[in-house]
């Protein structure tokens, strides 16, 4: 064989194991955990009801 046919050969064998690489696919990572579930619900409403209060007692002491 000549030295342009083990040129070409390997040429060609590189492309086309470059090519069988490429289509190997890789599984994608977990997902991450969910963040833990906190309830808002009863200190947003217990917050609200104190600012009120304390809006109003400011309002009524101008």
């Amino acid at each position: 064989m000549k030295i342009q046919n083990k040129k070409t050969v390997a040429s060609i064998l590189f492309v086309l194991i470059s090519f069988v690489c490429v289509a190997q696919t890789v599984p994608p990572p977990p997902a991450p955990p969910p963040p833990p579930g906190l309830p808002i619900d009863g200190g947003v409403l217990a917050g609200l009801f104190v600012g009120i209060i304390i809006g109003v007692k400011k309002l009524l002491k101008r």
